[in-house]
């Protein structure tokens, strides 16, 4: 099979033609991905579970289609669903987060076949839209095109996550057969590394939202510059040889090479070995995504960043100077320097493994080799924001949730790597444990790096940083806080209704969840965005958090908080935070005394499918709770969705009007309720606004 390796140009050509090119590239990706579930010996073994951390393989299989759904539908390119339960089931849970519900009672996965017409289904409407949507080129971030490839981008990283939860999967439940072309150059010996300088130069880099030449994710774009000093790397990447002498020099026993959160990894797991080697009698073999072969020495060992820090300890020892992972911005000097991205490498199915560490030169010049593909290379960087950061609003969790200090950034690109994973410009991070088919190289360098990103801090994001301040910071102007105001209004309301469950949709950083939990034994706080409910679980999980508030123009003050500041402490265990979709929650949400809606209901997209779904998931006796402020805005809902705030049949037509049109057959309005509220933007502008609380008793 020929895979495209590059992404699409997204400036030049015709519209036309542009449709082809994409409309190939779908088909491509799409395709692919269920070649790779080809490789199982029954479509059963899409239930199996191959990280206990992480999904059945059959919601993988069920997710990247029901991203186009999902994306289509909050873009509101998209009024419809194809399924309303696969697009709920299948939409969250793909990286290890605290707040991923991987319980197997709460789901009950669709069959294969089922899967497979869905998928169909969806592959017919992506299809028709590229063929009839319009667009214009460039095509950027406010193109409804950018939306269909941010599906197919996100499909061609899960290809190669897929592959990785293949590889873990036991090999009983895999064929033999070569789907793809393998490599089968390993051997018993290894070259010898050696550290050769890099010369000094400066790195830039630089990509435009507004005419991007390449689909890019939302951390690439905006202004990063850096100088670098000539400093040394590894000629080759770290071969399956070379980690053998830090293997049989017991370095997994010696505890001083890991790292504090190292030594937590090595106690969890009880590492001795690579995850994917096999030793039988002193003999060591290598699982590779659906075969087992002798350990090729001369192939790039393929390990977490716990297990290449610990390598990097062990070789400082044995070479007398101190080697380290390279960072971010010396991996961009050393591409940069070699030209890695005019180079042939193992990248883009060319092979489905591994090839020997000596076999991709970069260039005729340079002595290096695979700086780009083979394995994605770990770096001690971790995962921050460019200045003038932006998240996508279609994807707004894409990057920000990895902001913690937890994921680190891996560079270069792997064997199977596509698209957007290939270019200069990719920043991708993994959890510090992950296995994602990455290696290493290490560096001699006295460059300054980043090795913290302090993680309790949202100094790049203006908004979570406002509502931080909104739901924890000082009163103003005599208006009590919001989030607690609103809670305590609501208690008088309470006396006959159980007091077990709360929802609280729409929680946004968690404030509201906090305070009912005061009441009910237990509260779950859901919200779209994953940036806001990081907040909550930060402040569940850390003594304080801490954020910058706008002042005057660039000017910031820092403000930190913490649960006890507000007597919250003794309750944070009964609260939890999802990741949801108010227009389409999944079924298993459903039981509660309280559903609390706290200025959700204009900001959603589709609020009338919310007022259909959503009360019927409040029990008999228990509350509906509505705040809003009523403020439609196109930005957030198109006009012909909006439940209020214009004119039909030369009426005027008012939200409460319609919330007692759609609730009143079961429900009963016990009362309405103005709450103020004050947002403050900088030190002299504050938003005051009126929201209406309108509580709601089901019959």
């Amino acid at each position: 099979m020929n895979f495209i390796k590059d992404t699409i140009n997204l400036s030049e050509g015709t519209i036309e033609s542009k449709r082809q090119e994409i409309r190939d590239y779908f088909l491509q990706t799409y395709e692919l991905d269920e070649k790779l579930f080809d490789l199982l010996k029954d479509k059963q073994c899409l239930y199996e579970q191959p990280n206990r951390l992480r999904h059945p393989l059959i919601f993988y299989y069920g997710h990247t289609a029901t991203f186009f759904m999902n994306k289509l539908n909050v873009s509101n390119i998209l009024k419809t669903r194809i399924n309303k339960t696969y697009e709920a089931i299948f939409a969250i849970g793909v990286d290890e987060m605290s707040w991923d519900d991987l319980e197997s009672e709460n789901y009950t996965w669709p069959t294969y076949e089922q899967t497979k017409a869905y998928r169909d289904e969806v592959k017919e409407l992506v299809l028709e839209l590229i063929d009839t949507m319009e667009f214009s080129l460039p095509i950027n971030w406010e193109s409804p095109m950018w939306i269909i490839l941010m599906g197919i981008e996100h499909e061609n990283i899960h290809i190669e996550t897929s592959s990785v939860l293949l590889r873990e999967l036991d090999i009983e439940f895999l064929i033999d057969e070569e789907l793809f072309t393998y490599n089968n150059e390993g051997s018993t010996t290894y070259p010898q590394n050696e550290l050769l300088p890099v010369e000094e130069g400066e790195v830039l880099l630089e990509k435009d939202r507004a005419n991007p030449i390449y689909y890019g994710w939302d951390n690439e774009f905006s202004f990063h510059k850096s100088y670098i000093d000539t400093f040394k790397a590894s000629k080759y990447l770290v071969s399956n040889g070379e980690y053998l002498e830090f293997v049989k020099a017991d370095g997994y026993s010696k505890l001083h090479y890991f790292t504090k959160d190292g030594l937590k990894w090595l106690d969890f797991t009880q590492a001795k070995l690579p995850t994917f080697w096999i030793e039988k009698e002193g003999v060591y073999f290598l699982r590779e995504i659906n075969r087992i072969v002798p350990l090729p020495l001369n192939y790039p060992v393929d390990i977490n960043v716990y297990e290449a820090e610990a390598f990097c300890k062990y070789k400082s020892e044995q070479l007398g100077f101190e080697v380290r992972l390279p960072s971010e911005d010396e991996f961009y000097r050393l591409n940069d320097y070699v030209r890695a991205q005019e180079c042939e490498a193992n990248i883009g199915f060319k092979y489905f493994n591994q090839t020997p560490v000596d076999k991709y030169p970069m260039g005729e010049e340079s002595e290096f080799y695979d700086v780009v593909g083979n394995v994605w290379q770990w770096s001690i960087t971790p995962t921050y924001p460019f200045d003038d950061f932006e998240a996508h609003p279609a994807y707004d969790d894409f990057t920000t949730p990895t902001f913690d200090d937890r994921h680190a950034l891996m560079k270069g690109g792997s064997f199977i790597s596509l698209g957007n994973e290939v270019l200069r410009s990719a920043r991708y991070a993994f959890r510090k444990h992950f296995f994602q088919h990455a290696g290493f190289r290490y560096v001699q360098s006295s460059n300054p790096y980043r090795e913290k990103l302090n993680d309790n801090v949202y100094e790049t994001d203006e908004q979570i940083s406002q509502y931080c301040e909104f739901h924890y910071g000082q009163e103003n102007f005599g208006v009590k806080n919001f989030p607690k105001n609103s809670v305590e209004l609501l208690k008088p309301y309470l006396q006959d209704v159980k007091k077990e469950k709360a929802l609280d949709l729409g929680c946004s950083v968690g404030r509201s969840s906090f305070e009912l939990a005061t009441i009910f034994d237990e509260v779950l706080g859901i919200d779209f965005s994953a940036n806001f409910i990081n907040v909550g679980i930060k402040l569940k999980k850390y003594e304080s958090l801490t954020y910058k508030i706008a002042t005057e123009g660039e000017l910031f003050k820092e403000n930190s908080i913490s649960l006890k500041d507000f007597g919250l402490e003794n309750i944070k265990q009964r609260v939890s935070f999802m990741q949801g979709d108010a227009c389409n929650l999944k079924d298993l949400y459903t039981g509660y005394d309280v559903i609390f809606c706290s200025n959700l209901i204009d900001r959603l997209y589709y609020p009338q499918k919310f007022l259909d779904d959503v009360p019927k998931r409040v029990n008999s006796g228990g509350l509906f709770v509505l705040l809003s402020p009523y403020t439609w805005l196109e930005a957030y809902t198109p006009k012909e969705n909006w439940l209020g705030g214009f004119i039909k049949d030369n009426k005027e037509v008012s939200t409460i009007d319609t919330l007692k049109k759609n609730l009143e057959n079961e429900f009963e309005l016990v009362d309405l309720i103005d709450v103020p509220f004050v947002i403050k933007e900088t030190n002299r502008k504050y938003q005051h606004t009126l929201s209406q609380m309108s509580v709601w008793k089901k019959r």
